[in-house]
């Protein structure tokens, strides 16, 4: 099994450098991921380099340092996004804003034969995420694709095997990445044969080594990833050194914990229900930041394991905290060098870093995306019920409810007359809402208050307008369809986490999964999440659907779901009296996040 690498990953900071690298591992060539100032003695024995993507501009003077002489390498080079921009201002090229970026689908159009497009039709679909653009092509390299909104999408050298793209090959939304990787692969002539049952090998013998004779106790949620790191540290360690912690935060779907304590029970594992509800619910009372709320959580999540640890008389000296973190929640968090950060998760905040810089956190999927730790899974023989579990956010529905403050009844922002007549002309009424939103664009976090549209139902023109609108309108991320038929509730009134508002989001997302049931859908669409807003008079709700296609949760497009099922859902939901509207989320990532908070 090859286990030099092949390929380095030069990452400046993109959301996307480690799924560069993983796209690459499955089309079997082992990679390895460097810093852009990596010195160029490490760079020997490698077939090929790719430059990442990244959030800052390369005419910042704050721009990542980087060493000129990874160009200079006798390698075949590609350069995405960022790496397309440094690429040809590095050769004498032109870069800069050319109006608006692009954010989402966009076609490009091939306009020269080459082997880094072997395999592409004239046009094809790709995904962007750029404020920055290539304005002139460096002397020596020509134009190889274009698309309407960034003429030189693409470009080759004329005189040796160095590429660079504007849009985002390794995402799966667009659908000719991997023949452009896979092409890359082969002009660098790199040996195959990396795979998932290399990394089980290597993550078994990594684990052993750190653990050595002590024990490890994981936090257990139900969902894929804690459950597939409790099953390799079984695997590695053995059942009698790994004990399971499921902690209920009161911030769990409809049955979460029962249904749980199901499946474990069947599996025969060794797992401690804990009832926290009431810390957790206490600690957050009258939070309204996420990101606070996000912190305290986490917090929250560590005392209750140093008061189990000392219940159950456990050494902390002897056990180590297991974690079934992915590499997104590292990324999103700020976790590479020169990467910004778009959330800080649960699983990142200080008191973890602290454990971890002490050696005593063990994460053994934290190199891995969604779908790889499901493959993972099914190689482990775990039961579909936990491979194809929807996603749940640690901090659970907590992350869903936005809080306030205070009661602001004429908060109702303006919208401009420009986006306005934008919608309008295109078939539809807008208005913004009065709360904000996170989002991610050209690798940046965004927090703004989202487009809501009311209009007509067809999913092509809704993506249409969605796409245009957060182009086109650099402070949008977000845009929402109203589904109720009156007109919208749109003053803000005090809200907090309580089980009151929790459990209207429980039973508006017990509605949905249970439709997404009744259609067959719940493997397609990748996570559902419901959020609920403080809109509307005191006391009463508006709530968002937000269901997703993803594979790895760095991009999702939002899921256009038979629109009698989403009447069905409609229709139930207007009839619980706390709520008065309903949404339906109807942006890509990017621009949006998953989540609002």
């Amino acid at each position: 099994m090859i286990e030099k690498p092949q390929i380095a990953v030069i990452d400046f900071g993109g959301q996307y450098a480690h799924l560069i690298s993983k796209r690459l591992r499955h089309l079997g060539s082992y990679t390895t991921i460097l810093p852009p100032d990596v010195d160029e003695s490490q760079l020997s024995g490698l077939k090929g380099l790719v430059l990442s993507g990244g959030p800052a501009s390369v005419t910042d003077v704050d721009a990542p340092k980087w060493n000129p002489a990874i160009l200079q390498q006798p390698v075949p080079i590609l350069g995405l996004c960022y790496g397309h921009h440094l690429i040809a201002l590095a050769l004498g090229g032109k870069v800069g804003k050319a109006g608006q970026g692009e954010y989402g689908i966009a076609y490009l159009d091939v306009i020269k034969d080459s082997p880094i497009f072997k395999g592409f039709a004239k046009k094809e679909p790709v995904w962007m995420s750029h404020g920055d653009s290539v304005l002139e092509s460096p002397p020596g390299c020509q134009v190889i694709g274009s698309t309407p909104d960034c003429p030189v999408a693409a470009i080759a050298s004329l005189d040796r095997p160095l590429f660079s793209v504007q849009f985002h090959p390794e995402v799966k939304d667009t659908p000719c990445g991997n023949q452009l990787l896979d092409n890359f692969l082969t002009i660098c002539g790199a040996e195959r044969g990396w795979s998932m049952s290399r990394f089980r090998q290597l993550a078994l013998e990594d684990m052993r080594k750190q653990v050595g004779s002590r024990k490890v106790l994981i936090f257990l949620s139900g969902g894929v990833d804690s459950s597939v790191a409790y099953a390799l540290l079984v695997q590695a360690l053995g059942r009698q050194c790994v004990l399971g912690l499921y902690i209920d935060n009161g911030f769990m779907r409809y049955k979460e914990t029962q249904q749980v304590k199901a499946i474990y029970d069947a599996l025969g594992w060794q797992v401690k229900f804990i009832d926290a509800s009431d810390e957790f619910l206490a600690a957050t009372h009258k939070i309204c930041d996420p990101q606070e709320k996000r912190a305290i959580i986490g917090q929250q999540f560590i005392d209750t394991r140093n008061r189990i640890c000392q219940e159950l008389n456990l050494n902390p000296e002897e056990w180590l905290l297991g974690q079934g973190t992915l590499y997104p929640d590292i990324i999103e968090s700020g976790g590479t060098q020169h990467a910004d950060t778009i959330k800080t998760h649960h699983n990142r905040i200080r008191g973890i870093e602290e454990l971890i810089d002490r050696g005593w956190v063990v994460e053994p999927l934290k190199d891995l995306y969604k779908d790889e730790v499901r493959a993972l899974g099914e190689e482990l023989g775990l039961p579909e019920s936990i491979v194809w579990r929807h996603p749940f956010p640690g901090p659970g529905l907590a992350i869903n409810v936005l809080c306030q403050p205070e009661k602001i009844p004429s908060n109702i922002p303006e919208i401009s007359t420009e986006i306005k007549t934008f919608c309008k002309q295109r078939g539809y009424d807008a208005w913004i809402l009065p709360v904000r939103s996170v989002g991610v664009q050209g690798d940046h976090r965004t927090y703004t208050s989202p487009l809501a549209v009311r209009g007509l139902r067809n999913w092509e023109k809704l993506e249409a307008l969605s796409t245009a609108v957060t182009n086109t309108f650099r402070d949008i991320n977000r845009v929402v369809l109203l589904l109720s038929e009156k007109d919208p509730s749109l003053g803000l009134h005090e809200g907090y986490l309580t089980r009151d508002r929790i459990d209207v989001v429980r039973h508006a997302d017990f509605i949905m999964t249970q439709a997404l049931t009744r259609y067959g859908l719940m493997r397609k669409v990748f996570q559902h999440l419901t959020i609920a807003l403080p809109l509307g008079p005191t006391g009463h709700e508006s709530i968002v659907l937000r269901p997703v296609f993803s594979e790895d949760v760095m991009t999702a497009r939002f899921a256009t779901l038979p629109w009698e099922l989403v009447q069905e859902v409609t229709d139930q939901i207007l009839q619980h009296p706390p709520i008065t509207d309903l949404y339906y989320d109807i942006t890509h990532k990017p621009p949006a996040t998953f989540g609002w908070e």
